[in-house]
């Protein structure tokens, strides 16, 4: 089949545990179309309970790609991503009217609609410089001057994570300008059009749903994954939550219990900044997450083109 007008791409996006990875399996299943992850975590399969990968009986009722793709050890950055979604969708949209990009990882999205800017070269020394720092002095000496320099980025990104910090020191060091400043603007023209779908529900729901289901994983074996993956630690892949918190109880800083409630809580913050994130997107149709798909595959129908 050739597809004689643009196609179109479907985006789902929303905070952590909102329902994002049921309905994009609807829409797949209704507009007979395949999903793309841009979950920045799923690609990694050794992560696959503390990332809330699709389970197999997901992954079972819709084509999925990108999901658990990659190793741990592979340098994969958002560039990298870009550039191999882009592929498989210039491919895919000759014989397919619809495709479902779904995830809460914003740069990524942002990477596969709008494309990326290019940011300056990083100055000799500078990135070493950093490194030492984090190392003679802890994250919040970095967390502190990112702060200062760029606090739009500072709002959205996470701080606790210090490979996002270093990337966005040495670009603020190396060029004079925010972080910030390089990501804005993006438009990168696509060959298909775009509808953003955004699942939304009041905090106390949304915290909860998150609580919920942090206690499911920890069932489910999360524990059992992060003692496997702890040789590893300092892969830039395992700097994230639901994995560190644990392994600074392996390490006997913090008990095991109290890294369970620090997973929830730092899980809450990252879903904060996602709707801080997605808020500024003005081209997404909100829905409450118990919307039924109907009625969101009908909007979409009268929307596409």
């Amino acid at each position: 089949m050739v597809i004689d007008k643009k196609p179109t791409l479907l985006c789902v996006v929303g905070a952590t545990a909102i329902g994002k990875t049921a309905l994009a399996i609807k829409l797949a299943q209704h507009f007979s179309a395949e999903i793309l992850s841009a979950d920045s975590r799923q690609f990694y399969k050794e992560m696959k309970i503390g990332t809330a990968a699709p389970t197999p009986e997901e992954l079972s009722q819709a084509t999925h790609h990108f999901v658990h793709n990659k190793s741990i050890h592979d340098t994969y950055t958002v560039g990298d991503f870009e550039k191999e979604a882009i592929q498989f969708l210039t491919s895919y949209f000759k014989s397919n009217e619809y495709a479902i990009l779904v995830g809460g990882s914003g740069l990524y999205i942002d990477a596969v609609v709008c494309g990326l800017n290019t940011f300056p070269e990083v100055k000799e020394g500078v990135r070493e410089s950093l490194e030492q720092r984090l190392k003679n002095e802890g994250i919040e000496t970095l967390q502190k001057e990112l702060k200062e320099k760029d606090l739009v980025y500072f709002n959205s990104v996470d701080i606790k994570n210090p490979r996002r910090l270093i990337r966005a020191l040495e670009v603020i060091k190396s060029s004079g300008k925010p972080y910030s400043s390089f990501r804005k603007g993006m438009n990168t023209q696509r060959e298909f059009n775009t509808i953003f779908i955004g699942l939304d529900a009041d905090r106390s729901i949304i915290y909860d749903r998150i609580n919920r289901r942090v206690d499911i994983m920890v069932e489910e074996g999360l524990i059992e994954e992060a003692k496997k993956l702890y040789k590893f630690k300092e892969l830039n892949a395992l700097q994230t939550v639901g994995y560190r918190e644990l392994f600074q109880s392996f390490d006997g800083t913090i008990s095991q219990d109290f890294a369970i409630s620090e997973i929830k809580k730092n899980s809450r913050r990252f879903a904060k900044r996602q709707g801080t994130w997605f808020k500024k997107n003005e081209e997404i149709s909100w829905y409450d997450y118990l919307t039924p798909a109907e009625n969101i595959i009908q909007d979409i129908i009268k929307k596409a083109p």
